[in-house]
This record gives C-alpha cells, structure tokens and sequence, in this order.
C-alpha cells in the first residue's frame, strides 16, 4: 500500500489526497508533524532523492531561520533541520513500494500510478 507522509492541514497535501481519492487509490497517511519523523527515514529519502529535494526552502519556517541556520547546508544540516522543524519537510512525500515522489503534480502520480 502507500503511504503518504505531510502535514494534514497543507493545501498542497489536500490537493494529493483528493487525487488519490478521486482515483480510487488507496493510500496511508502520516502526518509527520504530529506523529514525527525518525533520522533513518529522512536519511532514506536523502540518499534516494536528495535532501535539496526534500529541504523546502520556499517555507515560512526555512524563511524564518538565521542566516547562520540557512548557510552551508549539506545533507547532515538538512536532516538535522527537517527533524527539529518537519515544516521544512517538502510536501507530499509518497512512497509507492520502493519509489519516492516528492511534492505533488497530478501528471506524475497519473505516470506513477497509473497502473495502480
């Protein structure tokens, strides 16, 4: 099954979960600001689709950081962020098997999971 990791009140995860609704493709949530994140898994992501994918930089949380937080980011500083902040955390992460797709474009869940 996959799983679809955000934050329940995020317009852009309300737009993924109606999509999958809407084609009757079965799905579990987490919420990673209320049920949080683990390193292992952010780690995970990193190494399969790089924390410059995942690190939303575009946020008021990243926006609202110190320069000194907001400079020399590598994918340790990134991870350390996510977790202290998963706000910072692109949305939607959905995980389909092994495949990772981060954020949310309906042409890429239809070539996703077309089959599903």
């Amino acid at each position: 099954m996959l799983k679809l990791y955000g934050i329940k009140s995020c317009d852009t995860m309300k737009k993924a979960r109606t999509w999958l609704e809407e084609h009757g493709i079965e799905y579990q949530f987490h919420d990673y600001k209320a049920a949080g994140i683990d390193r292992a898994t952010l780690e995970q992501w990193c190494n399969q689709a790089g924390w410059e994918s995942l690190l939303n930089r575009a946020g008021t949380t990243f926006k609202k950081l110190s320069d000194a937080d907001k400079e020399n980011i590598d994918q340790n500083k990134a991870i350390a962020l996510m977790l202290t902040q998963p706000s910072m955390i692109k949305r939607p992460v959905l995980l389909n098997g092994k495949k990772l797709l981060v954020g949310f474009k309906s042409e890429h869940y239809a070539a996703q999971l077309q089959s599903k």
